[in-house]
């Protein structure tokens, strides 16, 4: 039986395209894919679908972003230099975490694992 092995891609409707690139690749070094696609680390990837009324992310949006990062307190520190609201979340078993939104309203999780 066959298997998916990895995440191919995330694409998604944006009322800016260029303006939200521009946002990803300054604040997580993601470079729209136009001919040369982003390269990930391996790692740990969670695909959770969650119940209709979770309040993990705003009821608003059908899915949330979870981005693996290393130097989450330099991220934080530059989204919050560009007027991103930030939310902090505690640390646990998994990882440091933290909550924000593009410029779009899409909800991302900032997650750097414990080494």
């Amino acid at each position: 039986m066959g298997r998916a092995t990895g995440m191919g891609g995330f694409f998604f409707r944006s009322k800016e395209p260029k303006v939200l690139a521009d946002w990803y690749l300054k604040h997580f070094g993601i470079a729209k894919s136009d001919g040369m696609p982003w390269l990930t680390e391996a790692g740990m990837t969670v695909f959770a679908p969650f119940k209709a009324d979770s309040d993990y992310f705003p009821a608003r949006s059908q899915f949330m972003i979870n981005l693996r990062v290393e130097g989450i307190n330099e991220i934080i520190l530059g989204l919050e230099g560009d007027g991103t609201k930030v939310k902090r979340l505690p640390d646990d078993q998994y990882g440091i975490f933290a909550h924000c939104e593009d410029p779009e309203g899409t909800p991302i999780e900032i997650w750097q694992p414990l080494p």
